[in-house]
């Protein structure tokens, strides 16, 4: 019952935002911009051009649930397309994700984000302006960088709609850049990932070998980094003590923060490995916050792309997976490739580790041509981020199951 002590001010944020007397869809101006859209839900009506994506994020705060059962409390964002605009306040309330949604598109995609900033019910004291940064995008322009110093921050109830041109593929990711110690620890992180123009041409590689692709991770133009299916895995951890602070109304331990769960994908193990979503936490009311699954599966002969990027402000980590060889093909979403372009010279290396610090991203791939049938993990090396403390459960952990 510890845990649940700061929900009675539920009622008190729901009370400051209807004290005006003012009808549901008239507590904010929320508007959302897609073209083609006449609805405000963030999707177009009709037949729209087929690189036009369009997408509502809500940033708020909400909960999360830890392998050893512990809750979290967190800001994040939550994915509200197709939601009307007039409902995207409540419907954005005590609904942060972690890790965020997932945002996946297509080299040329023409994407509209808009962000709405839902305010936070449980420290409705908290004004927090937000944005949305795409970590190592080339941003031609600075006002849509999500930077404050630079750009655009939002208040409750206001929102923005980011524009990008995605020009180059690669593995990416996105978080709030507001007091961005604070709210990343926080848990506004999220994978993002652009697949290339290269998708849907047929490359054999090895030249004879029989393997045809039709999904690569770069425009590599001989197949190199062509693959069967891929798995986003971001690297993450948190300070219980630090969002503790936050939910109690206390100061936050900033020169003190040492992060003590570590997560693939917002989850510690075995919860890494459940397929769909784990169950919302009773301090959600009933929103499921955690979505996305770090289970990797392949059949026999198949290749793996594992697209990891690390978003933690605290640690190095580094990632490896015994009996399973891996190859770095791309790193900062650039593929690996030397001057030579003509002449293809890829300079991709195999590892049986990777190591990455905050901001950082691989694209790996695994070949499971020759691996026996049957289960592995890919884990932490560092030995004390597998358990949470003393605790059986949690820890940088997940499985790959070949069948």
């Amino acid at each position: 019952m510890k845990y649940r002590r700061n929900l009675c001010m539920i009622p008190l944020a729901i009370a400051l935002l209807a004290f005006a007397g003012l009808p549901p869809g008239a507590w904010a101006i929320v508007t959302v911009q897609c073209p083609g859209d006449t609805d405000g839900d963030a999707i177009p009506e009709g037949s729209p051009p087929a690189n036009l994506k369009c997408m509502h994020l809500g940033a708020g705060d909400g909960f999360v649930t830890m392998a050893d059962g512990r809750p979290i409390y967190i800001f994040g964002f939550s994915n509200l397309t197709g939601v009307p605009d007039g409902d995207a306040m409540m419907e954005g309330a005590l609904a942060a994700n972690f890790p965020a949604p997932t945002i996946v598109l297509k080299e040329g995609d023409e994407l509209y984000l808009s962000l709405t900033n839902v305010g936070m019910m449980i420290r409705p004291d908290l004004f927090d302006p937000h944005t949305v940064h795409y970590h190592g995008f080339p941003q031609a322009s600075s006002a849509f960088d999500g930077v404050p110093d630079a750009s655009i921050s939002i208040n409750m109830g206001s929102t923005i709609t980011y524009y990008y041109k995605n020009v180059e593929p690669g593995t990416y990711m996105y978080h709030c850049h507001v007091e961005a110690t604070e709210h990343m620890q926080m848990g506004m992180l999220g994978n993002l990932y652009v697949k290339p123009a290269q998708d849907g041409t047929t490359f054999e590689y090895p030249d004879g070998s029989g393997n045809n692709y039709n999904q690569f991770a770069y425009n590599d133009l001989d197949g190199s980094t062509g693959f069967d299916r891929e798995f986003p895995i971001q690297i993450g951890s948190l300070d219980p003590d630090f969002h503790d602070a936050s939910w109690n109304v206390q100061p936050l331990p900033f020169a003190n923060m040492k992060d003590r769960y570590a997560m693939l994908n917002g989850r510690g193990y075995p919860d890494t490995i459940v397929a769909g979503n784990l169950s919302a936490p009773a301090e959600n009311g009933g929103k499921v916050s955690q979505k996305v699954s770090s289970l990797i599966t392949a059949d026999a002969g198949e290749r793996i792309l594992l697209r990891i990027s690390n978003l933690n402000v605290t640690n190095f980590y580094t990632l490896t997976a015994l009996g399973v060889p891996m190859q770095v093909v791309g790193h900062g979403a650039r593929l690996l490739r030397g001057p030579a372009q003509g002449a293809n010279e890829n300079i991709y290396h195999g590892t049986t580790t990777v190591t990455l610090g905050g901001g950082e991203s691989v694209d790996v791939l695994v070949d499971t041509t020759g691996i026996p049938a049957g289960t592995y993990f890919l884990y932490a090396t560092n030995l004390n981020f597998l358990s949470n403390g003393t605790e059986d459960f949690g820890g940088m952990m997940t499985e790959i199951v070949i069948n």
